[in-house]
């Protein structure tokens, strides 16, 4: 009696484990059938409205999954709410959260990554506030068409927020029809392939030009003419692309050591170290050293000459004030906005970017190149920290004169809104002469890194230095009568 009513209960479950399959699986076919319906409405108007983006998406692994995977539909992605051409503006825009419903990892990624921070480093930059809204906007020309890869809506010191980044929950995004995806600067749309984004010249369209020609760079260094030549391959070729190099495993995150600016923050033995040999500069730097991380960075520590060169930068970028105390732009560009790394992270990013370069390179060649890469930036700064001094002298003596709507001066970040020949040649020595130094010696393009950065740094800096004594000699003049 025991084994027949177990037998009779076991294939009761077995009947309505079987059943309910079936519903769900009818559930599933029902959807799938509503989502293809709703498709080829939205393609059937669409091809007539922008038939290039129905072309695109008709051919993409999207619309074409793997067996056993789910196609992709436009409702996934634009939702159901848009059904005629007046009401278009119900149509979802998507963001990384809409791609990470199947893309987490890489989503989750990103959110860790520097590319993710754009948006709100842009926004760090006070030249950016004084651009006309068709740039800084939703334009998206300048500088906001490549940050724009960027998360909107992160909220910083200057709203309010002192710790850990906080988010808005779409605030600053409503006011930004498109632009919000972040992930299309990569994958573009409506193909999305995963083999474009892996190639170099997806990174060109922003890593180019007056700041950053990465791709420049690398296309006139050995990496990028073998690519060239032998018929840019981009995976399993021989010479390393931009992803294989910085996107080791296909990791989202991005993240190199020195970061875009070639900054890392003092550490506190090498500033206590500096103010042992500053005897005038020890209180305030030991008041400094009491909040920088502990550590060494490898390969190149600071030195005492190499941090007070980049403590006067720090300065003259409003970061530290005159008494070398952390200010409001500390906390937002490299607290919160990570444009500096510290030993932890830097050390990190250093031993896994060297471990790629040793899958072609032996491990003393590339100490070597990296050592001397280091040194690039440690003379570059050098230079740029003697400039620096100089333009402050004449702000200290009152030759110059800090402008009304400054806070700081001199200050960097107003880029190309500096009054004087000095400062304007200060930025330029931040953003272009010093950029293609550092990072032409690391992508090992030698005419960057000379002809582009070095020389030019060397030449600004003497213009400095001679611009200086002649405001020097006509204020003197100036002020005899």
């Amino acid at each position: 009696m025991f084994i027949k009513r177990g037998l009779s209960l076991a294939l009761v479950s077995i009947f309505l484990y079987m059943l309910s399959n079936s519903a769900l699986a009818a559930s599933k076919e029902a959807e799938a059938a509503k989502k293809k319906e709703l498709n080829n409405e939205c393609v059937g108007c669409h091809i007539n409205v922008n038939p290039g983006i129905v072309r695109q998406f008709l051919d993409s692994p999207m619309s074409n999954p793997p067996e056993k995977v789910d196609a992709v539909v436009c409702t996934d992605c634009h939702g159901e709410d848009h059904e005629t051409a007046d009401d278009y503006k119900n149509a979802e825009m998507p963001t990384p959260e809409t791609c990470g419903e199947c893309h987490e990892d890489q989503v989750d990624q990103l959110r860790e990554g520097k590319h993710n921070l754009a948006w709100f480093a842009m926004k760090s930059q006070i030249a950016w506030h004084g651009q006309p809204g068709s740039i800084s906007q939703e334009g998206y020309r300048g500088c906001s068409g490549c940050h724009k890869i960027g998360q909107k809506g992160l909220k910083g010191i200057m709203q309010g927020v002192t710790g850990e980044i906080e988010h808005d929950d779409g605030e600053e995004q409503e006011n930004y029809r498109y632009g919000n995806v972040q992930c299309d600067a990569c994958h573009t749309r409506h193909t999305f392939n995963k083999s474009e984004a892996q190639d170099p010249r997806a990174c060109s369209n922003c890593h180019m030009g007056f700041d950053h020609p990465q791709w420049e760079m690398y296309m006139s260094n050995k990496h990028g003419v073998i690519w060239d030549i032998e018929g840019n391959k981009n995976v399993r070729g021989r010479a390393p692309t931009c992803q294989y190099c910085h996107m080791s495993e296909g990791n989202h995150a991005v993240k190199t050591s020195w970061g875009f600016l070639g900054l890392r923050i003092p550490t506190k033995h090498n500033v206590l170290a500096l103010a042992e040999q500053n005897p005038s500069l020890k209180e305030p730097l030991e008041k400094l050293a009491k909040l920088l991380p502990e550590g060494n960075y490898i390969d190149v520590d600071d030195d005492p000459e190499w941090v007070l060169d980049r403590a006067l930068i720090f300065q003259a970028a409003g970061i530290l004030d005159a008494n070398l105390q952390p200010t409001e732009r500390f906390i937002e560009i490299v607290v919160q906005g990570k444009a500096a790394h510290a030993p932890d992270d830097f050390n990190e990013n250093r031993v896994i970017m060297k471990e790629t370069c040793n899958e072609c390179h032996s491990k003393h060649f590339v100490d070597v190149h990296f050592k001397a890469s280091d040194e690039i930036i440690k003379a570059a700064d050098h230079e740029f920290a003697k400039a620096i001094k100089t333009v402050q002298g004449l702000y200290k003596d009152g030759i110059l004169r800090t402008p009304p709507e400054w806070k700081y001066a001199p200050d960097l970040l107003q880029y190309y809104d500096a009054k004087t020949k000095v400062e304007q040649e200060l930025y330029l020595i931040l953003l272009e002469y010093r950029q293609r130094a550092f990072q032409g010696a690391f992508h090992g393009s030698n005419d960057y890194m000379h002809w582009y950065g070095w020389a030019p740094l060397k030449t600004a800096v003497a213009t400095i230095l001679e611009e200086s004594r002649k405001m020097r000699a006509e204020h003197e003049a100036k002020h005899a009568k």
